[in-house]
């Protein structure tokens, strides 16, 4: 056996408050306590001086797109864009030093821009001449596309969401995706992922939940991903539809998915207004887009139930949380409470969730995958989806505090590249909800990015996302000084608990805080990313 003990640190622990010291014994945490006693129960052991770190639990991500994220870190990311002819202009001088037969960019956001409008085909034909270029909005449910890749994308013209000039929605953006992702070397996908899980490792982050599909990155992809060798672990879920158990089984052994879930759109994204919606946009005609009927959604997860593997959709606007609740109350009426709860079922982003929904989810054990930093970027009165919806409507968006009082299980990720991997900014979110009375506490924020979003993963073990003996040793360790973090301009950042309080604090969570930097990354006793 190999033991080394980590000292002179503060330990988030619910075994003592004021630990200092851990041992880890062949990846798994073997005791905790304090420095002194530690040193005399491990003699001659390795050790490492924490020299005041702060050590937590590893953070799970619950939500991501492996390569796409890649991308953005390799190549064009638009998200600093801050008007048309600035994207425009980034995109221009990208396309002069770039030798792909691809522009593939992500994250311009048109909202906040002075011109108020999105890119349109001319203005990316006369940025990148000749060049098939496809440009993703923030929330990844729209894109700009430049003349060569519409017409090397055949038919596109002919399918739902098409237009001449402006970006392209539903099928009409799925199909010029799809044609845009044939066009990247398998080269630069490679390094577009190890981008990627380098990044998750820097940020404390020890697992990622990889949410693919036929539309979403495609199987090349998802295979090679499946297939990568890396210290941040993969849970990869592909979203295609079942009819039947055979059929789920068939395609879990196809595809290498540990569970058909993920992105099984059943409607699309406020941003981009194909959210579907039971009542119209306040800023614009109709009521969004829908993917997915309640027969088909019904069908997925009783196929799931039965072969005993998750299921999951993507789901934000209130018709479409209908229409899965609908589903799921079809299922347990078919094959009964116990059997849908086993399977640990997920709805990913479950933005617009009504009271009386949230008590029927979480008695069929449906977990709320979400993403905090939405409501960061765009909830609030004067915010994007108070335009889109109205400010009564977006004020009920991203109840954590509701639903967590339903009983439902939270689990928190990122949704990169949509919003960046930060896990301690989703925390900050969740705990600052800019609506009053939807937010939940520190170590509740902090549970659902570890060890909610395990269980999520369906590691039910009730040791995952600790640090108590018997867990594997996944933690991170950040540079938090003892009494306080310091920020930029000598603000002060202080701990989220009192120490008085008896029970571990978190870092500084308030809305100026910043997140505390990252110096070590450690999977089940490997270290993953050192500073």
């Amino acid at each position: 056996m190999t033991t080394e003990l980590f000292c002179g640190g503060r330990i988030y622990s619910p075994m003592a408050s004021d630990a200092t010291a851990m041992a880890v014994t062949d990846g798994i945490v073997s005791w905790i306590g304090e420095d002194r006693t530690g040193r005399a129960l491990h003699p001659g052991v390795r050790i490492t001086d924490l020299a005041g770190s702060f050590v937590a639990p590893a953070f799970v991500d619950t939500h991501v797109h492996v390569t796409d994220l890649g991308l953005s870190l390799i190549g064009l990311d638009l998200s600093g864009c801050t008007s048309l002819e600035h994207c425009m202009r980034v995109l221009a001088e990208h396309t002069s030093s770039s030798a792909d037969a691809l522009i593939w960019g992500h994250g311009w956001d048109e909202t906040g821009w002075p011109e108020h409008r999105a890119p349109s085909t001319a203005d990316l034909d006369a940025a990148a001449p000749g060049r098939p270029v496809y440009l993703t909005r923030i929330d990844s449910h729209s894109a700009a596309v430049s003349t060569p890749l519409r017409v090397a994308a055949a038919g596109i013209e002919s399918v739902t969401g098409f237009s001449e000039q402006s970006p392209l929605t539903a099928a009409a953006h799925h199909l010029a995706r799809q044609t845009a992702r044939s066009m990247i070397t398998p080269d630069t996908r490679n390094r577009a992922r190890t981008a990627a899980l380098d990044s998750a490792a820097a940020q404390g982050i020890v697992a990622v939940h990889e949410c693919a599909g036929p539309i979403v990155s495609g199987i090349d992809d998802f295979r090679e991903l499946m297939a990568t060798e890396h210290g941040v672990e993969v849970r990869g879920y592909w979203g295609e539809l079942v009819e039947t158990a055979e059929q789920a089984r068939q395609l879990l052994g196809d595809t290498g998915a540990h569970g058909l879930a993920g992105d099984i759109f059943v409607d699309g994204s406020l941003g981009s207004r194909t959210a579907w919606v039971s009542s119209p946009y306040a800023d614009g005609s109709g009521s969004g887009v829908q993917y997915e009927d309640v027969d088909a959604i019904a069908a997925h997860i009783s196929a799931c139930t039965t072969a005993g593997t998750q299921a999951g959709f993507h789901v934000i606007g209130d018709a479409a949380v209908s229409a899965a609740v609908t589903a799921f109350e079809r299922v347990v009426a078919e094959l009964g409470t116990p059997a849908v709860a086993a399977c640990g079922h997920r709805l990913e982003h479950l933005a617009m969730v009504a009271p009386e929904q949230a008590d029927k989810l979480a008695s069929w054990g449906v977990i709320a995958s979400m993403q905090p930093m939405f409501d960061a970027l765009w909830g609030g009165s004067d915010g994007l989806y108070s335009a889109r919806l109205g400010a009564d409507r977006a004020s009920a968006l991203h109840p954590f505090a509701r639903l967590a009082s339903a009983g439902v299980a939270l689990a928190f990720g990122s949704d990169a590249p949509v919003t960046r991997l930060d896990p301690w900014a989703t925390i900050r979110a969740a705990v600052n909800h800019r609506t009053p009375g939807s937010a939940i506490s520190p170590r509740a924020a902090f549970s659902a990015s570890t060890r909610g979003a395990w269980r999520a993963g369906g590691v039910r073990d009730g040791l995952a996302g600790t640090l108590v003996p018997g867990a594997p040793a996944s933690f991170a360790v950040w540079e938090v000084d003892e009494l306080v973090v310091r920020a930029p301009k000598d603000s002060v950042q202080r701990w989220s608990t009192d120490p008085r309080a008896g029970v571990s604090p978190l870092p500084g969570l308030d809305p100026s805080s910043t997140s505390p930097q990252c110096s070590m990354t450690v999977h089940r006793g490997q270290v993953i990313h050192e500073k």
